[in-house]
């Protein structure tokens, strides 16, 4: 028999606003533990919860930009339960009328485009963090600067069918949060966290397998290594007679398996009611429409502009919107030269290559959109050669400057006169008499090893078109 995976998700993301939900503690993160607090976020008696209108702001355009239906009136509730991280005893949550339900997301998958179903984007305050002792150290601490923080929760219906559609969807969801401004998405520092619910069933069913929840993975990567673990381990529970129990398992990276944690709390075990401290949260159309207005331009419509007004590939205005602050370079270097197929190569192939090995984000970048527009200008002209390029690249990261005066100062223009290429190649023929018999009895591939023996002796300034023309000419005259 085969099986099929059920996939569904629940995503925290923290909103990045300056101060916490509920009162006005710094959200920083990496300061000391249990610096950021105070009475509020502490949970002590007698202390009330004031609402930060910019968190309810930050959550209405997320949840606009994943085209839900905004509730006009939601209800925050106390989701009861004990925990040494939750210091009020139970998390300000919302359950039964949340902030808004019902939008979609749509992402590339090998068969086409597929659109996941968002049951519903609620806000919530996030718990504190349990930091155990390792080694030699018998204690667990609590670390309550985070308990507090803005989040939303983001749960999809069970559409998701394999890991990497779960993997394809994350990555486009924080695409769509860093694009609207409202979180930097960082999975390192905890900003997007994911609990993954999947079951699986006979392939071809309609009916739902008992599903399990598992927690604790901090990667896109480790989301999809989790699925397919699990998957795998409920075909083989299900194999060997076994059935499958619904329970909360953790994801060990280490080991690369799901191990149990607990088993899985219902709704009721919440004992959710609303919260007697808070108003419920009424929003008004003009307010909803206003934020709607400032949304920015999201990255489906940017990609689909980059294809129309800049003749794009579908591939490339991929690339190029995966992060605003990288389409937003990308058309800035526009801007200084206009040209969009070469400024997009250097993009996504020199430029990227370099921000990913240093492991570094666009912005941090030590180069600017006209030094880079220049560059390309440069090579596009014919001034200096491709090769040339990458290099002034590397100097322009290096040490700043305008490409232009250092083409100039460096002797990096071009050789294109024919006469002192012409000693050049009569050095390599001369330097290269096997390669120069291959050529002759046939193996004409050959004259890509004697270009390059030219252009290594002329620190890549020589054309190689023009000397792929004059090494034809003086090879062809050797045959007579």
């Amino acid at each position: 028999m085969e099986f099929e995976a059920v996939i569904g998700l629940e995503v925290h993301v923290q909103l990045n606003t300056d101060s916490k939900i509920f009162c006005s503690c710094s959200t920083a993160f990496g300061n000391p533990p249990n610096t950021n607090v105070c009475p509020i976020c502490l949970g002590m008696p007698g202390t009330l919860p004031v609402l930060n209108v910019k968190a309810v702001e930050y959550a209405v355009k997320a949840a606009l930009a994943l085209n839900c239906r905004i509730n006009d009136i939601s209800v925050f509730a106390r989701k009861n339960y004990f925990y040494p991280d939750l210091p009020k005893g139970y998390q300000i949550s919302q359950y039964d009328k949340p902030l808004a339900t019902n939008g979609y997301v749509l992402i590339e998958t090998k068969g086409g485009q597929k659109r996941i179903r968002i049951k519903r984007v609620h806000v919530e305050e996030d718990a504190g963090k349990n930091v155990h002792g390792e080694g030699n150290d018998p204690y667990s601490y609590v670390d309550l600067n985070r308990a507090g923080v803005p989040l939303i929760e983001i749960v999809t219906e069970p559409d998701i069918s394999t890991p990497e559609e779960a993997r394809v969807f994350l990555t486009k969801l924080r695409t769509i949060m860093r694009y609207l401004g409202v979180s930097n998405a960082d999975m390192e520092k905890g900003e997007l966290r994911c609990d993954a619910n999947v079951s699986i069933r006979p392939k071809g069913s309609n009916e739902l397998g008992v599903k399990t929840e598992i927690k604790n993975i901090n990667s896109f990567k480790f989301v999809a290594k989790a699925l397919e673990y699990e998957i795998e381990r409920q075909i083989l529970v299900i194999k060997a007679g076994g059935r499958i129990e619904q329970e909360t398992r953790l994801w060990n990276a280490s080991l690369g398996i799901t191990e149990t944690m607990r088993k899985k709390e219902m709704e009721h075990d919440y004992r959710y009611f609303p919260d007697p401290d808070l108003m419920p949260l009424v929003l008004k159309p003009e307010m909803i429409e206003k934020w709607k207005k400032e949304l920015p331009e999201l990255p489906d419509k940017r990609k689909a502009r980059f294809m129309e007004d800049y003749g794009l590939s579908s591939y490339d205005s991929e690339v190029l919107t995966s992060e605003k602050a990288i389409a937003d370079f990308f058309e800035s270097a526009l801007k200084f030269y206009n040209n969009p197929t070469a400024i997009a190569n250097w993009v996504t192939v020199e430029l990227m290559s370099r921000l990913n090995r240093e492991g570094i984000e666009i912005v941090d970048a030590p180069i600017e959109a006209w030094q880079l527009a220049k560059i390309v200008k440069l090579v596009e002209e014919n001034v200096i050669t491709g090769r040339v390029g990458k290099e002034l690249l590397d100097i322009v990261w290096k040490e700043g400057g305008d490409p232009e005066e250092i083409v100039k100062k460096r002797d990096m223009i071009q050789i294109s006169d024919a006469s002192s290429l012409e000693v050049v190649v009569d050095e390599v023929i001369k330097e290269c008499p096997a390669e120069v018999e291959k050529y002759l009895s046939g193996k004409t591939k050959v004259i890509g090893y004697l270009v390059g023996q030219v252009m290594k002796k002329t620190r890549g300034r020589a054309n190689p078109q023009f000397v792929t023309e004059l090494l034809e000419k003086k090879l062809s005259e050797l045959k007579r």
